[in-house]
């Protein structure tokens, strides 16, 4: 009787594994796009003045950066409609891009642009 139910269990465990690997995987690669991404400032620095990029404005750009990751893997995970996944993930990119562009450049005039 136990080595029918333990036969029962190896395929669930493998199915549970593989949904956890894949699900750290978009983890893993979320983290490395921030990095890179983080990294192309850092390098322009290197090759230009043109770049000056403070250790404040590497810290807010990561945090932008990976909670917005993380809150397109939160839809990705709990949201089962393909067409609703790419909605909110469309959006929280659109507030993701008006708050860099005000923080660079002070689109609206607010005070997180230091206006």
């Amino acid at each position: 009787m136990q080595n029918s139910f333990s036969n029962f269990m190896i395929p669930i465990e493998k199915a549970t594994v593989m949904i956890l690997n894949r699900q750290n995987k978009r983890l893993i690669i979320i983290l490395l796009t921030v990095i890179v991404l983080l990294l192309v400032p850092l390098i322009a620095m290197q090759l230009t003045d043109q770049v000056n990029w403070t250790l404040f404005d590497f810290v807010v750009a990561g945090v932008l950066l990976m909670g917005t990751g993380l809150m397109c893997e939160l839809v990705m995970r709990k949201v089962s409609s393909t067409r609703y996944r790419i909605i909110i993930c469309a959006v929280i990119l659109v507030i993701l891009l008006l708050i860099w562009i005000e923080l660079a450049v002070g689109l609206f005039g607010t005070a997180f642009a230091g206006q």
